[in-house]
């Protein structure tokens, strides 16, 4: 037993290392200003990625193609950044003022730019984190084309194989596929891919886009052609990031704007002296459940709550959720589009005019200078964390006049990853523990485990880790977290950026009272330790929608009565 144990951790150290060399490697080939990922300079890359195999790339030490995490990583990147020979990381260097129209990932809120045939320019606006995720991306995106490349090319020449010869043919066509078409270049397809027909038949719809119905069979023809481009022809991808993102990075240019922009908001609205308390959630929970009661008098005659929750979750219901937003712009709801490049939106609400809101939340509207604000900004993304929270906690500062931000609490509410139950369960941490470093951040939760208890739902309590990416969520690690006395339940990206800049805030600056308080809660997206519940296996569905409401009533609950 005891030699199994010592193995299983030497896994995990392993693994540990990995992700440590491709952090210093990235942070090296960063500063350094460019490299080719299928070249020497990205050698160490795709070495630890394959030491590592973290589990949403699946198959990626395996010969045949990994099909769900590819689905999972081009959902992340630019249309089109198949055919690119050249990415081009930058900071927000004037783009959105130009000709080029804006390409947004679906599952990522970043600008890119289709510059030319051969470069695809994508804005990094969110700190390290966003490079770290969009280099781990990249080098599982191009190991795979290296993959389809070596089964097609059968000589130094560059001859190919028939199967590819059939799928360029399809791709390259000017005309749709009808049904029968598109089963043969599947048929070919899935040769290629090494996988089956029934496999590659299933998933390659998911990677549609409205208008082509060609875009998997697109996107398997591209990697491949330019991995033959750079094996045959010596034409290497590269990866450069300008200057101006190099001299900018770290400073929170970003950040500032974006704080600088709340603070004179709640200002302009005469709330810069009330308490205010700052949820870091979704753009819809908060307001919903606070104003969907006055706005769906109707609607929820014969419904439940839950019910009404999960309807205005569903994306073809947007006459619902603009009826409650209305209602809320209407009675003490300030919406601030972001213009900072953050990508971070926020909402204001008003306390004192909660009485519109017909719900179960209840408050003294006769002392308003007591009652009050609710500051509720849209995800962070990482160490995008830290800069934010940090800025938002120093006092508005115009011209002579200084004033500090009552902040009364700081609630978290987020997706995470399980290590015990699954998609849905409940999480309330402890202690942040900052993964790769030495630093963790134990607190005093005011959301307990028996707050959230009795709903149908497990809940959790114990430590968290925080860690550099979800694209390197690592099982032999987590293991190693699960299985240790840190009683760790679950793993996610920003809770320990947002601990440190709170804890500096109040502990250190005095920007904030020193007993503010502080509540984290997240529901699991996934299971990186069960097989087929990684992130990798599709989205929550409706099945956020309980823990979500379930938490953020919670949060009001404990934020009316404080």
């Amino acid at each position: 037993m005891g030699i199994l144990k010592t193995q299983g951790r030497t896994r995990a150290q392993e693994s540990s290392s990995a992700i440590e060399r491709m952090y210093i490697t990235m942070r090296h080939l960063f500063n350094r200003g460019f490299y080719k990922p299928m070249g020497v300079s990205g050698e160490t890359l795709r070495e630890a990625l394959f030491i590592l195999r973290p589990e949403i790339y699946g198959s990626i030490a395996e010969e045949k193609v990994e099909l769900n995490g590819l689905l999972y990583v081009i959902d992340r990147l630019p249309l089109g950044i198949e055919e690119c020979r050249y990415i081009n990381l930058t900071s927000d260097e004037g783009y959105k003022d130009s000709h080029f129209e804006p390409i947004i990932p679906p599952k990522r809120r970043r600008n890119c730019y289709r510059i030319d045939n051969e470069q695809m320019n994508i804005e990094i606006t969110r700190g390290r984190s966003e490079i770290y995720d969009i280099l781990t991306h990249l080098t599982f995106l191009f190991v795979e084309s290296h993959k389809i490349m070596k089964r097609v090319v059968i000589n130094e020449e560059g001859h190919t194989v028939r199967d590819w010869q059939k799928l360029e043919r399809a791709v390259l066509s000017d005309e749709d596929l009808d049904p029968k078409e598109r089963e043969i270049a599947i048929t070919h397809t899935a040769n290629i891919l090494g996988r089956t027909f029934a496999e590659v038949n299933k998933i390659a719809p998911l990677f549609n886009v409205p208008g082509n119905n060609k875009r998997f069979l697109q996107l398997i023809y591209w990697l491949g052609k330019l991995a033959i481009a750079e094996d045959v022809l010596d034409e290497k991808r590269v990866v450069t990031f300008t200057p101006v993102l190099r001299e900018r990075l770290g400073h929170h240019i970003h950040g500032e704007v974006w704080a600088y922009d709340i603070k004179t908001a709640l200002k302009e609205n005469n709330l810069l002296h009330r308490p205010i308390h700052i949820i870091s959630a979704n753009m819809h929970s908060v307001m919903n459940t606070l104003y969907a009661p006055k706005a769906l008098k109707t609607e929820l005659k014969n419904k439940s709550k839950l019910e009404i929750y999960e309807a205005l979750s569903n994306s073809a219901n947007g006459k619902l959720r603009t009826k409650v937003e209305k209602v809320a712009l209407q009675n003490g709801m300030t919406y601030l589009a972001d213009r900072s490049g953050t990508n971070i939106n926020v909402q204001i609400f008003d306390m004192c005019k909660l009485a519109v809101a017909e719900n179960d939340f209840c408050h003294d509207s006769t002392q308003p200078g007591s009652t009050p604000v609710i500051l509720v900004m849209d995800y962070a993304f990482g160490e995008q964390a830290y800069e934010t929270m940090e800025e938002l906690l120093k006092p508005f500062v115009e011209g002579d006049e200084t004033t500090y931000l009552d902040v009364d609490s700081v609630s978290i509410m987020g997706k995470a990853g399980i290590l015990e139950g699954g998609k849905g369960d409940i999480m309330i941490p402890s202690a942040h523990l900052f993964e790769g470093t030495a630093d963790n951040y134990p607190f005093d939760n005011e959301l307990k485990k028996e707050d959230l208890e009795g709903h149908g739902l497990k809940v959790f309590e114990g430590a968290m880790v925080s860690v550099l990416g979800t694209s390197l969520q690592n099982r032999d690690i987590l293991k190693f977290f699960y299985d240790s006395t840190w009683n760790v339940i679950g793993l996610e990206m920003e809770g320990a950026h947002y601990q440190k800049a709170i804890q500096a805030a109040a502990k250190l600056r005095g920007s904030i009272q020193d007993d503010v308080k502080v509540r984290y809660a997240y529901y699991a997206s996934d299971n990186p330790l069960e097989t087929g519940s990684t992130l990798a296996s599709g989205g929550l569905g409706t099945t956020g929608v309980k823990p979500t409401y379930l938490i953020t009533e919670k949060i009001l609950e404990q934020i009316f009565k404080s």
